[in-house]
């Protein structure tokens, strides 16, 4: 079965996961945990590692089954289709989450004009400047070679 990306309403993830839990339905919301000052205090807070997003591993047949839970939007499409996680990426959140210091993580966008070194795959190494982002991926002008590359952000790694 495929992991299929649910969008919620803002600060709902993890109502939204509860509830689906309840409903016997596998749903995976990454957190991670975040130290936050108060006037009299710090506290460690969790908050959702991919702000409005749930992850959900159920059987095309039953994707309506989720409609039922207050919070949630609509499914994440992906060219027309429902954007489906594979395991592997699943489990390398997991596995990061894990290992990694959370304070360290940090999920921003690419905005036009970023420059960005790519550290994988042909071009290796190669500086370049974000042109626009379409979800995962991203197109580069690399002006050394005057040429404009399509980055696919799940399969190359890149330092912006």
């Amino acid at each position: 079965m495929p992991w299929f990306v649910l969008y919620t309403k803002s600060r709902n993830e993890k109502i939204v996961a509860e509830k689906l839990r309840a409903k016997n339905i596998e749903v995976y919301c990454p957190m991670i945990k975040r130290s936050r000052q108060w006037s009299d205090r710090v506290k460690v807070v969790e908050e959702p590692l991919f702000r409005s997003y749930c992850f959900v591993k159920l059987d095309e047949r039953r994707r309506h089954e989720v409609f039922s839970v207050p919070g949630l939007v609509r499914y994440l499409f992906w060219e027309g289709k429902p954007a489906i996680v594979r395991d592997a990426e699943i489990d390398s959140i997991k596995t990061m989450l894990a290992e990694v210091d959370h304070e360290l993580i940090h999920i921003k966008p690419l905005h036009p004009g970023t420059q960005l070194t790519i550290k994988s795959g042909s071009f290796r190494d190669s500086i370049g400047t974000v042109v626009r982002q379409d979800g995962r991926i991203v197109t580069v002008m690399l002006e050394s070679l005057q040429m404009v590359l399509k980055v696919d952000l799940a399969t190359t790694a890149i330092v912006g």
